[in-house]
């Protein structure tokens, strides 16, 4: 026990004297590792006490030659190809517009019924403000000029569908008469066609008919029930279309300086610009298709009136309210024409009916549209069919006739606005300088006005929708 103090005195100066070397020994690397990097830094010019030498002192050392070699992962960014990467970003904002235009056509469809109120109203209204103007040049009140074209305008509406009606009912009891006749003479002349049709094919297929009608009758009642439903709608529809027609009539003017200051102020005057001259294009296509549909109607219910087909009248209006419709309208309207002269006054006339027909369309696709409708409205064939269809595909019939006009006034927005873009975009460009301003800058010709210059005043297209309204 008397030798354990001793022991540890001696530990202790052992461990003490190798503190002493381990400092020594840490000094000494300190006193190189300035000395290298006084070097480095005498050799690159850099001052003592630099990020150089803080640099150099925090290098790390490489790797020991027996350790495996290792690739440098790259950027994730630059490993993915440039062109994955401008499909990424085009894709997902592609999936925000698609979402977006979702979104707008659900919102739409919810008040589907008030839309197309809106938009009838807006093409009765660009039938029916010429009239307006050419009351109120004539000394008229705008309110009375108003009124007057309106409440013209729509009983004359009003007379021609209580005139179709009219006919249909009248002429109800005649016209059952001659289809029961003209299907047993149908009947006949299929008999004796060389199609080699058996009467017993035929009872089979008016059996079969019978039967179809007995089985489906509540889907028919049904469907009768909806019909009501679908009126109830039409004559709301017509009286938000009403209500619409007369006060855009009145009140446009405002309308549509109420709803330019919605727009942002940069693209104010652009959309100031835009708006009359989409109107002046709605104007011209409703009024051209309603001299064409005019015509249409007149020249093949002369036609159908000659060759002694019923419903000669009624027929000539259907043909002019489904020319609305373009291409799918006239095909209906002149199918219908002569589904009943087949029924009435059997296959040759229904030939000759079809004759007319095809006659009086082929003038209208070559000659009348052309003429009336002339480059006010420009929209390529392949656009209008697909518009038709899309229309029709989303709101039934009313859609079919609005999408034409929205196609129209569409691409006269977008053309203007890509042109009024060009336009500013150079007239707030650089100008041009040294050599290259001898070279663009136009030289006026000996006596001629000066050019007039740009003010840049934007609240001039503003001004020229007013004049324009």
């Amino acid at each position: 026990m008397s030798k354990l103090p001793g022991w540890l005195g001696q530990l202790g100066a052992e461990l003490t004297k190798i503190g002493e070397r381990l400092e020594e020994r840490r000094v000494e690397a300190d006193d190189e590792d300035d000395k290298a990097a006084q070097a480095s830094s005498a050799t690159t010019g850099a001052e003592p006490g630099s990020g150089a030498e803080t640099g150099a002192a925090d290098h790390v050392p490489p790797p020991p030659a027996y350790a495996p070699a290792v690739a440098a992962r790259p950027d994730p960014v630059a490993a993915i190809p440039w062109g994955m990467r401008v499909a990424a970003e085009a894709g997902w904002r592609l999936l925000v517009l698609a979402g977006t235009l979702w979104v707008l056509m659900r919102v739409i469809s919810a008040v589907q019924l008030v839309v197309l109120a809106f938009a009838a109203a807006l093409l009765v209204t660009a039938m029916l403000q010429p009239t307006v103007e050419r009351l109120r040049r004539a000394g008229l009140p705008h309110g009375l000029a108003t009124a007057g074209t309106a409440i013209l305008g729509f009983v004359i509406m009003g007379l021609v569908g209580w005139f179709v009606v009219w006919q249909g009912m009248d002429n109800l009891d005649s016209l059952s008469d001659q289809v029961q006749a003209g299907i047993a003479d149908l009947k006949n002349w299929l008999l004796d066609s060389p199609f080699h049709v058996t009467d017993k094919q035929i009872n089979d297929v008016a059996k079969n008919l019978s039967d179809t009608v007995g089985t489906n009758t509540e889907a028919i009642t049904s469907a009768g029930l909806q019909g009501v439903t679908v009126m109830v709608e039409f004559l709301t529809g017509m009286l938000l279309a009403m209500f619409s027609t007369l006060f855009l009539l009145y009140d446009g003017k405002r309308i549509w300086l109420w709803v330019l200051k919605l727009v942002p102020a940069q693209a104010r005057p652009g959309v100031a610009g835009a708006g009359p001259r989409a109107w002046r294009t709605l104007t011209a296509y409703v009024r051209g298709t309603v001299i064409v549909a005019l015509i249409d109607a007149i020249f093949i219910g002369l036609g159908i009136y000659f060759l002694n087909v019923p419903l000669a009248v009624p027929l000539a209006v259907f043909i002019f309210l489904f020319a609305f419709i373009p291409l799918v309208g006239a095909v209906v309207s002149g199918a219908l024409a002569v589904v009943v002269a087949l029924v009435t006054q059997g296959v040759f006339t229904a030939l000759l009916v079809l004759a007319v027909v095809l006659a009086v369309q082929q003038i209208e696709g070559h000659i009348l549209q052309p003429f009336i409708l002339g480059r006010a409205v420009r929209v390529h064939p392949l656009a209008v069919v697909l518009s038709v269809a899309a229309g029709g595909m989303i709101a039934g019939i009313g859609g079919a006739v609005v999408a034409v006009p929205l196609v129209a006034v569409t691409n006269t927005v977008v053309g203007y606005l890509r042109a009024y873009g060009q336009k500013e975009a150079q007239r707030h460009s650089p100008p041009p300088h040294g050599a290259t301003a001898l070279d663009t800058a136009p030289t006026p010709a000996p006596g001629s006005p000066p050019e007039e210059t740009d003010d840049g005043n934007d609240e001039e297209p503003v001004a020229d929708a007013q004049k324009e309204l």
